[in-house]
């Protein structure tokens, strides 16, 4: 018995080493995982960078206070401790005593940035202005006066009163003599006592006699014509002015034409 020859493995036929593939594949994943990682780090950092801007913007925010009423010294103090400035943008003559803010731009509780400037008016005090004595004189010469004297009237109020003449001055704000902020005066006028009223009553057809005696009774004037009305009685009242339902004064004076 012979021993068969020993054969040799042989290589597969076209069947090319696996191993450079696999190693290049492996290196493609750790690429991968690095650049997710690269790209988680890079958001990370971009979010902290947006929260630490917004912290940072918010924290030099600020809120306006109320600086009217205050002098100019306590003004500045209460705006430095909130990160602003104080500008006096304006003076003007106030009823508030000097250098005391009068009003303020922005408005406060408004939100503000620190470093801002707060734009105020300040107060010069009173206009010292001589307000003349108006009272008892008319409301024209009352005019005249202010005008003189760099001043004007401002409200007019008008009131009936017994005993005072009508357009007389009877009470002046402000008083004179005195200073004042504005170059307004603000009178009350007597509008004269109540004057009486009458209605216009129908005379037409009456006889003089009798209309003389109702004008008589109102205590009104009357002025008679008379002209010739053949077709009228004699004596009759044939036209009046003014017509009758008229609103009359008392010292109205009453037209009656009468047939003669």
């Amino acid at each position: 018995m012979t021993d068969d020859p020993e054969i040799a493995p042989l290589d597969p036929v076209g069947v090319e080493p696996q191993q450079p593939t696999l190693n290049f594949r492996k290196r493609l994943e750790e690429l991968g995982q690095m650049a997710l990682l690269v790209f988680i780090l890079a958001s990370a950092a971009f979010l902290s960078a947006i929260t630490a801007m917004r912290i940072a913007i918010h924290g030099r925010e600020t809120t306006m206070p109320n600086l009217t009423g205050k002098n100019v010294t306590e003004a500045t103090s209460l705006l430095r401790s909130h990160g602003l400035v104080l500008k006096v943008a304006d003076r003007v003559y106030s009823e508030l005593p000097i250098n005391v803010v009068v009003r303020q731009t922005p408005p406060a509780g408004l939100l503000m940035k620190e470093s801002q400037q707060a734009h105020v008016v300040l107060s010069l005090g009173q206009r010292q202005l001589r307000i003349p004595l108006l009272e008892g004189n008319s409301l024209r010469a009352s005019r005249i006066e202010l005008l003189r004297a760099g001043l004007q009237v401002g409200e007019v109020t008008a009131i009936t009163m017994p005993g005072k003449p009508a357009d007389e001055v009877v009470i002046q704000t402000p008083r004179p003599g005195t200073g004042a902020a504005t170059p307004r005066v603000d009178v009350l006028v007597s509008q004269g006592p109540h004057e009486s009223a009458y209605v216009m009553p129908h005379f037409v057809g009456m006889t003089e006699s009798d209309a003389q005696r109702r004008l008589d009774a109102s205590g009104l004037r009357r002025k008679v014509n008379y002209v010739s009305a053949p077709q009228w009685p004699h004596g009759a009242v044939i036209d009046q002015s003014p017509l009758a339902g008229s609103r009359l004064p008392a010292a109205s004076t009453i037209d009656l034409t009468v047939a003669n």
